[in-house]
């Protein structure tokens, strides 16, 4: 038995739980929100600024998501107009490491990688 079997067996869930978990946390727009907010604390518009390419719909939704599982705090202050800062939660935190052995992973294979696609776009014309 797989450890991925394993663990959707004690779940009981036939795995709905890891695959929900992971479809929030294995999107682009996750890992690079957490390792934006690694660096620390940033109002919505300073996130914005350091991803480029996201759009400030994807980046709210993203947020909201991040928030609801407990990965992100949002604290507003109640200024005029309002300050919204965002901060890794210790669960956050604790995503940063497989996040970077999954980068390292895929710098390691990317010429392998590069060179099966090559292949099968060739194979399959």
């Amino acid at each position: 038995m797989s450890q991925y079997e394993h663990t959707c067996m004690i779940r009981g869930d036939g795995g709905r739980t890891v695959r929900a978990i992971l479809d929030h946390i294995c999107n682009k727009w996750t890992l690079l929100i957490v390792a934006t907010l690694d660096q620390g604390t940033l109002r919505f518009t300073d996130l914005h600024q350091q991803i480029p390419g996201i759009s400030q719909r994807m980046l709210t939704l993203t947020l909201r998501n991040l928030e609801r599982d407990g990965l992100v705090a949002r604290t507003v202050f109640a200024e005029v107009p309002p300050r919204v800062e965002y901060t890794l939660t210790a669960t956050g935190k604790s995503l940063i490491q497989p996040a970077l052995a999954l980068a390292s992973w895929a710098i390691e294979h990317v010429p392998h990688i590069e060179a099966s696609r090559v292949a099968y776009a060739t194979r399959t014309g």
